[in-house]
């Protein structure tokens, strides 16, 4: 064609597009295959588009391509005319050098893809962390974590810290088989001053310590000898100028009226004197004895109508024969119905008792219970045996003192007529229930006594006393010993099913 440069001519007498390659067959167009009727019917043109894409389609936005660089970048950073990737360095490539600053330590640098800016990019395989071809002691493993590789460890770094671990432990071996050798053992015996306690205890008014330095000398033991036997027991002061001391009946009744007997009391202060009976009562459990010793310590007697329970009581007295022996509690209950029955004496008593969990043994019989003002407050009798009352197999923190009330107008009535007087209903009863109320069934009258009088039958059921209920035939005896000979009182009295009040006159026991 005219106008075209003649390189790009056929030659004469050729015939195509180009001349064929000798022993080259000639290239065949790739055939394309039809495609199948579920291809044709997802990817074929619809019946009623012509050409290759619809109409209404938006045409696509038309990329900017960015502008050329300048004259002054090129120059600075395009390859040397004939030459593509990385440029030597001015003046030649260095020397082989294993070093990370020079970038031509590897023979196969120049055609290293990472760095030939004009490689390809392509997607390799994984990372692959091989310890074994990773240089030094610090490794990196498949989790990115670093650790240490033991056998790579220099020896003579080893071998360093080896010394240091024998030299450390021979100088610590070194200088405590030194101070061993030098330091000699302190004498076994010499005079030396114990540090004592500067401030002294204080012990406040109503402590346990108080009441018990100022009742102790009013409570006395006392001994009881009959024959070959004997037994102890303890006592109060209630008139130190006359010598009269209170006690149980059942702590002394071995030694009435027997011949040889022997009574002794001994005081806090280590002295004894003989004692004589001066009278007791069996229903009460209360006796009085009498010394010829002046200057005695007289004990405060209080009300024990004014206890409420939870007041703090000390008990006072000889449990087991250890004299002067003090144990402290609280009042657990008052008005508590206790039979008494003294093993070995006359005693049978039922009294209103004032209950305590302060320690009493056998021993304590007859001792103080005071309050904390000092003031006595109730005459110990008895503890809670595994079978009930009594002195022997007592359970822990139940203890029974008779009132001083009681004791007070019992001690009054011996010291001056040598016994005491007690008011009666003349029954015989048994307690009972019948599920819902509780009483003192009579089992038997007798005749011509206030019972009697006031027409009370065998089988009858006393329920109250002065309108004061009785569950028990304790708390019936209790409510009567409550009033004197001649009182008259009211019962409500169960017979046959039904209620009825009796008025009966009480008579002297």
């Amino acid at each position: 064609m005219p106008g075209q440069d003649a390189s790009y001519a056929r030659p004469d007498g050729q015939q195509g597009s180009f001349e064929a390659v000798p022993g080259q067959a000639p290239a065949r167009a790739p055939r394309t295959p039809l495609p199948t009727p579920g291809q044709q019917a997802a990817f074929g043109r619809p019946d009623t588009v012509q050409g290759s894409f619809a109409g209404d389609r938006p045409a696509p936005p038309q990329r900017r391509l960015p502008p050329p660089p300048p004259e002054t970048v090129l120059r600075a950073f395009a390859p040397a005319p004939g030459a593509s990737g990385l440029q030597d360095p001015p003046g030649g490539r260095p020397g082989r050098r294993r070093t990370a600053s020079g970038p031509w330590w590897k023979a196969d640098a120049p055609s290293d893809p990472w760095r030939d800016p004009a490689s390809a990019a392509s997607l390799g395989p994984p990372a692959v962390y091989d310890e074994e071809a990773q240089d030094g002691p610090i490794v990196v493993d498949g989790a990115g974590r670093r650790r240490v590789r033991v056998r790579d460890l220099s020896v003579r770094l080893s071998v360093l810290v080896l010394l240091a671990v024998v030299l450390v432990g021979a100088i610590g071996g070194g200088v405590g088989w030194f101070l061993t050798r030098t330091a000699g053992e302190s004498p076994l015996h010499r005079s030396t001053q114990l540090s004592a306690v500067s401030p002294g205890v204080t012990r406040r008014p109503g402590s346990v310590a108080d009441i018990a330095a100022r009742v102790m000398p009013a409570v006395v033991s006392i001994e009881v000898r009959v024959g070959n036997s004997g037994d102890t027991g303890s006592g109060v002061v209630v008139d130190g100028k006359n010598g009269y001391i209170v006690t149980n009946n059942h702590v002394i009744s071995a030694a009435a009226g027997v011949d040889g007997a022997e009574i002794r009391a001994i005081f806090s202060d280590g002295s004894g004197s003989p004692a004589r009976i001066v009278g007791r009562d069996p229903a009460s459990d209360v006796a009085v004895i009498k010394v010829e010793k002046p200057g005695l310590v007289t004990a405060s007697l209080g009300e024990s109508k004014k206890l409420v329970v939870g007041d703090p009581v000390v008990a006072i007295g000889s449990p087991l024969g250890l004299a002067g022996t003090v144990t402290s509690g609280i009042v657990s209950a008052l008005n508590r119905p206790v039979r008494l029955s003294g093993e070995g004496s006359d005693t049978n008593a039922v009294i209103s008792a004032v209950q305590t969990d302060a320690p009493i043994n056998p021993g304590n019989s007859g001792g103080a219970l005071v309050d904390a003002t000092g003031a006595v407050i109730g005459i110990n009798t008895a503890m809670l045996a595994a079978g009930g009352s009594g002195n022997s197999g007592g359970a822990t923190g139940l203890g029974f003192a008779i009132p001083i009330d009681t004791v007070r107008a019992v001690a009054e009535e011996l010291i001056s007529t040598g016994k005491a007087v007690h008011a009666t209903l003349g029954v015989n009863t048994r307690s009972v229930t019948d599920g819902s109320r509780d009483g003192a069934l009579v089992l038997n009258v007798e005749p011509n006594g206030p019972g009697a009088k006031a027409g009370i039958r065998e089988q009858d059921v006393v329920i109250a006393v002065n309108d004061k209920a009785v569950g028990s035939s304790e708390e019936l005896q209790v409510a009567v010993d409550a009033h004197k000979p001649g009182d008259t009182v009211t019962l409500e009295v169960v017979r046959n099913g039904s209620s009825t009040r009796i008025q009966a006159t009480l008579a002297t026991a």
